[in-house]
Protein backbone atom coordinates (compact mmCIF):
# COMPACT_ATOMS: atom_id res chain seq x y z
CA UNK A 1 0.00 0.00 0.00
CA UNK A 2 1.10 3.68 -0.70
CA UNK A 3 1.23 6.85 0.93
CA UNK A 4 -0.72 9.28 -0.94
CA UNK A 5 -0.89 13.52 -0.11
CA UNK A 6 -3.24 15.59 -2.02
CA UNK A 7 -3.70 19.27 -1.71
CA UNK A 8 -6.91 20.80 -2.08
CA UNK A 9 -8.65 16.92 -1.01
CA UNK A 10 -11.63 19.03 1.08
CA UNK A 11 -14.52 18.84 -2.31
CA UNK A 12 -14.44 18.37 -6.04
CA UNK A 13 -11.65 16.13 -7.34
CA UNK A 14 -9.53 16.52 -4.39
CA UNK A 15 -12.19 14.77 -2.47
CA UNK A 16 -12.74 11.88 -4.79
CA UNK A 17 -9.42 11.08 -5.15
CA UNK A 18 -9.18 10.86 -1.43
CA UNK A 19 -12.04 8.54 -1.46
CA UNK A 20 -10.63 6.33 -4.26
CA UNK A 21 -7.15 5.72 -2.51
CA UNK A 22 -8.82 5.44 0.40
CA UNK A 23 -11.24 2.60 -0.79
CA UNK A 24 -7.89 0.61 -1.88
CA UNK A 25 -6.22 0.67 1.43
CA UNK A 26 -3.75 3.62 0.92
CA UNK A 27 -2.52 5.68 3.75
CA UNK A 28 -4.00 9.17 2.03
CA UNK A 29 -2.68 12.23 3.93
CA UNK A 30 -5.77 14.68 2.86
CA UNK A 31 -4.64 17.97 3.02
CA UNK A 32 -7.05 21.23 3.18
CA UNK A 33 -7.37 25.08 4.35
CA UNK A 34 -10.25 24.47 7.07
CA UNK A 35 -10.02 20.47 8.57
CA UNK A 36 -12.85 20.89 10.77
CA UNK A 37 -14.99 22.16 7.84
CA UNK A 38 -14.17 19.31 6.20
CA UNK A 39 -17.24 17.11 6.67
CA UNK A 40 -17.13 15.59 3.34
CA UNK A 41 -13.78 14.50 3.97
CA UNK A 42 -13.60 13.94 7.10
CA UNK A 43 -16.27 10.84 6.74
CA UNK A 44 -14.31 9.53 4.20
CA UNK A 45 -13.47 5.92 5.31
CA UNK A 46 -10.30 4.50 5.77
CA UNK A 47 -6.42 5.18 6.73
CA UNK A 48 -7.50 9.32 5.82
CA UNK A 49 -5.45 11.56 7.90
CA UNK A 50 -7.38 15.68 7.37
CA UNK A 51 -4.32 17.89 7.31
CA UNK A 52 -4.23 21.50 7.93
CA UNK A 53 -2.84 23.23 4.55
CA UNK A 54 -3.17 26.24 3.06
CA UNK A 55 -1.35 26.21 -0.21
CA UNK A 56 -0.53 29.65 -0.58
CA UNK A 57 0.91 30.02 2.87
CA UNK A 58 4.86 29.36 3.36
CA UNK A 59 4.32 29.23 6.96
CA UNK A 60 1.59 27.02 6.66
CA UNK A 61 3.36 24.94 3.91
CA UNK A 62 6.66 24.79 6.04
CA UNK A 63 4.41 23.53 9.17
CA UNK A 64 2.94 20.74 7.68
CA UNK A 65 6.41 19.41 6.07
CA UNK A 66 7.51 19.79 10.35
CA UNK A 67 4.75 17.70 11.07
CA UNK A 68 5.26 14.84 8.61
CA UNK A 69 8.98 15.14 10.00
CA UNK A 70 10.24 12.02 7.69
CA UNK A 71 7.10 9.77 6.75
CA UNK A 72 7.65 8.56 3.12
CA UNK A 73 5.22 10.02 0.86
CA UNK A 74 4.96 7.76 -2.24
CA UNK A 75 2.52 10.09 -4.05
CA UNK A 76 2.49 13.19 -4.09
CA UNK A 77 -0.97 15.01 -6.06
CA UNK A 78 -0.74 18.96 -6.42
CA UNK A 79 -4.34 19.18 -6.69
CA UNK A 80 -5.33 23.11 -5.31
CA UNK A 81 -6.22 25.62 -7.60
CA UNK A 82 -8.24 28.38 -8.25
CA UNK A 83 -10.02 29.91 -11.21
CA UNK A 84 -8.34 33.33 -10.44
CA UNK A 85 -10.40 36.93 -11.20
CA UNK A 86 -13.96 37.22 -12.55
CA UNK A 87 -13.19 36.39 -16.31
CA UNK A 88 -14.31 40.09 -17.20
CA UNK A 89 -11.39 40.76 -15.24
CA UNK A 90 -9.11 38.73 -16.47
CA UNK A 91 -9.17 39.35 -20.08
CA UNK A 92 -6.47 41.23 -23.10
CA UNK A 93 -7.91 44.36 -22.16
CA UNK A 94 -9.31 44.71 -18.44
CA UNK A 95 -6.44 42.54 -15.79
CA UNK A 96 -7.48 42.55 -11.88
CA UNK A 97 -3.45 42.24 -11.18
CA UNK A 98 -3.37 41.51 -7.11
CA UNK A 99 -5.98 39.36 -9.14
CA UNK A 100 -3.55 37.67 -11.00
CA UNK A 101 -0.84 37.56 -8.52
CA UNK A 102 -3.31 35.70 -6.37
CA UNK A 103 -3.77 32.84 -8.85
CA UNK A 104 -0.15 32.30 -9.78
CA UNK A 105 0.50 31.87 -6.33
CA UNK A 106 -1.98 29.44 -5.98
CA UNK A 107 -1.86 27.64 -9.35
CA UNK A 108 1.99 28.15 -10.02
CA UNK A 109 4.17 28.66 -7.07
CA UNK A 110 2.09 27.02 -4.06
CA UNK A 111 2.73 23.04 -6.11
CA UNK A 112 6.14 23.96 -6.29
CA UNK A 113 6.33 25.29 -2.88
CA UNK A 114 4.59 21.85 -1.49
CA UNK A 115 7.19 20.14 -3.51
CA UNK A 116 10.26 21.37 -2.58
CA UNK A 117 9.11 21.08 1.30
CA UNK A 118 8.43 17.50 0.51
CA UNK A 119 11.29 16.50 -1.06
CA UNK A 120 12.66 14.43 1.95
CA UNK A 121 9.62 12.82 2.28
CA UNK A 122 8.96 11.91 -1.76
CA UNK A 123 12.64 10.84 -1.85
CA UNK A 124 11.96 8.18 0.92
CA UNK A 125 8.79 7.00 -0.64
CA UNK A 126 9.01 3.86 -2.98
CA UNK A 127 8.75 4.61 -6.60
CA UNK A 128 7.51 8.06 -5.94
CA UNK A 129 5.51 10.06 -8.35
CA UNK A 130 4.58 13.75 -8.53
CA UNK A 131 1.51 14.96 -10.13
CA UNK A 132 -0.03 18.38 -10.61
CA UNK A 133 -3.67 18.57 -11.66
CA UNK A 134 -3.28 21.54 -14.83
CA UNK A 135 -5.38 22.23 -17.25
CA UNK A 136 -5.59 22.04 -21.08
CA UNK A 137 -6.44 26.11 -21.05
CA UNK A 138 -2.22 26.15 -20.17
CA UNK A 139 -1.13 25.00 -23.22
CA UNK A 140 0.70 26.25 -25.14
CA UNK A 141 -0.78 23.69 -28.56
CA UNK A 142 -4.45 25.23 -27.37
CA UNK A 143 -5.09 28.47 -28.99
CA UNK A 144 -7.98 29.41 -25.99
CA UNK A 145 -8.36 33.69 -25.58
CA UNK A 146 -10.11 33.24 -22.56
CA UNK A 147 -9.60 34.25 -19.00
CA UNK A 148 -5.53 35.03 -18.94
CA UNK A 149 -4.99 35.25 -15.39
CA UNK A 150 -5.89 31.28 -15.17
CA UNK A 151 -4.23 30.17 -17.96
CA UNK A 152 -0.68 32.10 -17.92
CA UNK A 153 -0.76 30.33 -13.66
CA UNK A 154 -1.37 27.19 -15.78
CA UNK A 155 1.33 27.24 -18.84
CA UNK A 156 3.99 28.56 -16.25
CA UNK A 157 3.29 25.71 -13.91
CA UNK A 158 3.47 22.99 -17.12
CA UNK A 159 7.02 24.64 -17.85
CA UNK A 160 8.50 24.26 -14.25
CA UNK A 161 7.13 20.53 -14.26
CA UNK A 162 8.31 19.71 -17.47
CA UNK A 163 11.91 21.34 -16.83
CA UNK A 164 12.18 19.62 -13.32
CA UNK A 165 11.29 16.09 -14.41
CA UNK A 166 14.76 15.50 -15.66
CA UNK A 167 15.98 16.47 -12.56
CA UNK A 168 13.78 15.08 -10.42
CA UNK A 169 14.26 11.65 -11.81
CA UNK A 170 18.10 11.57 -11.37
CA UNK A 171 16.33 11.70 -7.49
CA UNK A 172 13.85 8.39 -8.59
CA UNK A 173 10.62 10.84 -8.48
CA UNK A 174 8.87 10.77 -11.45
CA UNK A 175 6.92 13.84 -12.80
CA UNK A 176 3.71 14.42 -14.88
CA UNK A 177 0.55 16.90 -15.26
CA UNK A 178 -2.75 16.17 -15.66
CA UNK A 179 -6.17 17.71 -17.10
CA UNK A 180 -8.53 16.34 -15.34
CA UNK A 181 -11.47 17.80 -18.37
CA UNK A 182 -13.74 19.69 -18.10
CA UNK A 183 -15.52 18.63 -14.52
CA UNK A 184 -19.04 19.58 -12.80
CA UNK A 185 -17.26 21.43 -9.78
CA UNK A 186 -17.70 24.99 -8.68
CA UNK A 187 -14.83 26.09 -11.04
CA UNK A 188 -16.42 23.90 -13.99
CA UNK A 189 -20.04 24.61 -14.01
CA UNK A 190 -22.87 22.08 -13.37
CA UNK A 191 -23.12 22.10 -17.56
CA UNK A 192 -19.00 20.48 -17.49
CA UNK A 193 -18.87 17.00 -19.16
CA UNK A 194 -17.75 14.80 -16.23
CA UNK A 195 -18.41 14.31 -12.85
CA UNK A 196 -15.41 14.41 -10.37
CA UNK A 197 -16.07 10.93 -9.51
CA UNK A 198 -15.47 9.96 -13.13
CA UNK A 199 -12.46 12.50 -13.39
CA UNK A 200 -10.74 11.29 -10.52
CA UNK A 201 -11.47 7.74 -11.62
CA UNK A 202 -9.32 8.51 -14.68
CA UNK A 203 -6.60 10.27 -12.95
CA UNK A 204 -5.79 7.37 -10.81
CA UNK A 205 -5.56 5.16 -13.40
CA UNK A 206 -3.03 7.22 -15.40
CA UNK A 207 -0.90 7.91 -12.56
CA UNK A 208 -1.14 4.42 -12.15
CA UNK A 209 0.58 3.78 -15.79
CA UNK A 210 3.28 5.90 -14.67
CA UNK A 211 6.91 4.89 -14.53
CA UNK A 212 10.85 6.42 -15.65
CA UNK A 213 9.61 5.59 -19.51
CA UNK A 214 6.77 8.42 -18.41
CA UNK A 215 8.57 10.59 -16.59
CA UNK A 216 7.97 14.75 -17.94
CA UNK A 217 4.25 13.52 -19.48
CA UNK A 218 1.37 16.05 -19.71
CA UNK A 219 -1.91 13.61 -19.78
CA UNK A 220 -5.16 14.06 -20.25
CA UNK A 221 -7.57 12.50 -17.44
CA UNK A 222 -8.57 9.64 -19.61
CA UNK A 223 -5.14 8.17 -20.20
CA UNK A 224 -4.74 10.25 -23.46
CA UNK A 225 -1.15 11.96 -24.25
CA UNK A 226 -2.06 15.81 -24.06
CA UNK A 227 -0.02 18.45 -26.61
CA UNK A 228 2.19 20.99 -24.50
Amino acid sequence: MSTVLITGANRGIGLELAKIYAARGDTVLACCRTPDGAQSLNEVEGDVEVLKLDVASADSVAALAASLGDKPIDLLINNAGIMGPPVEQQSVLQMDFDGWAETLEVNTLAPVRVMQALMKNLQAGDDAKLVTITSQMGALSLDMPFAYAYCTSKAALNKFMKMAAPELGKKGINVCVIHPGWVQTDMGGAGADITPAESAAGIVKTIDGLNADTNGSFWKWDGEVHDW
